[in-house]
């Protein structure tokens, strides 16, 4: 069942803390992820066994473990900051059947030694919050960090109240951040920099080792798939809400999910974080912000980029411009899909964007607008109507992306599927999510969890009951705000 090693404990020493998980006096299991867990080679009848429950609470190790913090560094809100795994312990990574080596790392496992005194432990809230979110982006499509199970440990957790605790068994391709690079650096040098460089070569991106400037190509690559991950964010109203360094993964996927949150009606400012006073991680700064904290990683590689400093930071420079074209060219195909339009162009973007200045003049409902243009009735019937489409400005539009529909190859059957492919139906909304969230902690009933993940799961079909989840808000169900739960 366990294949578990832990590669990263080879790396330096100072590049981690070894720590066991602090044991919990009543664990028991809330959500698991039978699919995940088969996934990883463990047998998902035994996300109900007493010996899975122990070691994911953290009152035993898995065989192969060697426990560990991670340390990392991170520019939080844009000042620099030395932090590192203060509440998570890094078990190993699982040798799944497919060959892929996946980390599994408890989250609310108790004080480190860079918990900066902090308890080190999570609510059952915001551990919950993290498995829907991290399930919602994988079902659609998006690479994010997962989640095996959520336990809760028999301990009260305070934070702005009184909760119970929880830990969550996370699951990532890695979890090495821009900040660990930072981190590096700062506390080991060129020479510290380039063994973990060479390490996530190893791990993620092996195709660079054959290049003439592997550390070059790194973060090339690097660049290609943050890009890339940013776009998809932006298709279907993702705002992450708190995109510091150290929540920016190598490997390109979407990490720590706090005080994120999907848009319901579209307003290309909206900022949900309860900590993001100045909207700096708002909805439209996401793309410039992942250049920002690309920057910051290709700063950390500068030594390993060229002898001459001039000649490394030109290399960078160079690579870090080419972001907003691979940026551009994700985000643009992707729009373009959910419109119809199998290969967009730069003479779609007028097009595209004025769209999306239509929903926002009207107050639209980003995720239904989309899908009521991709014709699927049955599943909207229930829904109230959007005004924006009685409008003579929406009748304008919709001739133009008529005519530009008849320009293609497809016919309308094929632009019908291609649209609903891309266009979910339902998304993890806010009031949904609080919704659930409030009947776990308050009530101990997980059925309302256990529903919406079942939809969240398959966002572009209809099932029994999918109409509910497309609803948006009522005025007294609006989520204003979302909290980080550190």
């Amino acid at each position: 069942m366990w294949n578990l090693e832990n590669t990263y404990a080879n790396l330096n020493s100072g590049l981690y803390a070894r720590q066991a998980p602090t044991a919990v006096p009543e664990p028991h299991w809330v959500v698991t992820n039978p699919a995940l867990a088969d996934s990883l080679g463990l047998d998902p009848a035994a996300l109900q066994s007493e010996e899975l429950l122990a070691i994911c609470a953290g009152n035993a190790l898995p065989p192969g473990s060697l426990p560990l913090a991670q340390a990392y560094a991170g520019h939080q809100f844009g000042n620099f900051t030395i932090l590192g795994d203060g509440r998570a312990v890094l078990l190993g990574e699982q040798r799944t059947p497919s060959g892929e080596r996946i980390d599994i790392q408890l989250k609310g496992s108790g004080p480190t030694p860079f918990s900066r005194r902090g308890d080190g432990r999570a609510t059952l809230s915001a551990m919950l919050r993290e498995f829907i979110i991290s399930e919602a982006l994988y079902g659609l499509g998006i690479a994010t960090t997962r989640s095996l199970a959520v336990i809760a440990t028999g301990e009260t957790v305070y934070r702005q109240q009184a909760e119970p605790g929880a830990i969550v068994v996370r699951t990532a391709a890695s979890h090495v951040r821009v900040g660990t690079f930072e981190y590096a650096i700062r506390q080991g040098g060129a020479e510290r920099v380039r063994e973990l460089a060479d390490y996530c070569i190893d791990r993620h991106y092996p195709e660079c080792q054959q290049a003439d400037n592997r550390y070059l190509a790194l973060l090339d690559a690097v660049i290609q798939r943050q890009a890339r991950l940013i776009a998809q964010w932006m298709q279907v109203g993702f705002i992450h809400g708190v995109m510091n360094t150290d929540n920016m993964s190598l490997c390109g996927e979407s990490i720590d999910f706090g005080p994120c949150a999907f848009m319901d009606e579209y307003a290309a400012n909206t900022v949900f974080s309860s900590i993001d006073q100045q909207g700096r991680y708002a909805f439209s700064n996401q793309p410039a912000i992942g250049q920002w904290n690309l920057a910051r990683f290709a700063e950390s590689l500068l030594p390993l980029l060229a002898e001459e400093q001039a000649t490394a930071i030109s290399l960078a420079q160079e690579a870090l411009g080419a972001y907003v074209d691979y940026y551009q060219q994700a985000w643009l195909q992707g729009m373009g899909h959910k419109l119809g339009l199998s290969e967009a162009t730069e003479a779609d973007r007028p097009l595209i964007e004025d769209w999306l200045t239509l929903l926002e003049q009207h107050k639209a409902d980003f995720t239904n607008s989309f899908r009521a243009l991709a014709g699927d009735a049955a599943s909207l019937a229930e829904l109230p109507p959007q005004p924006l489409f009685n409008q003579p400005a929406f009748s304008q539009w919709q001739q133009r992306w008529q005519v530009r529909l008849a320009e293609q190859t497809l016919d309308q059957a094929e632009v019908t599927a291609l649209m609903q492919a891309h266009n979910p139906q339902v998304i993890a909304r806010n009031h949904q999510v609080e919704q659930a969230l409030q009947a776990a902690r308050q009530f101990g009933d997980l059925q309302p969890c256990e529903q919406l993940l079942n939809h969240l799961r398959k966002p572009f079909s209809s099932s029994p009951g999918t109409a509910k989840y497309c609803l948006p808000p009522k005025p007294a169900e609006r989520v204003r705000e979302t909290f980080c739960g550190t």
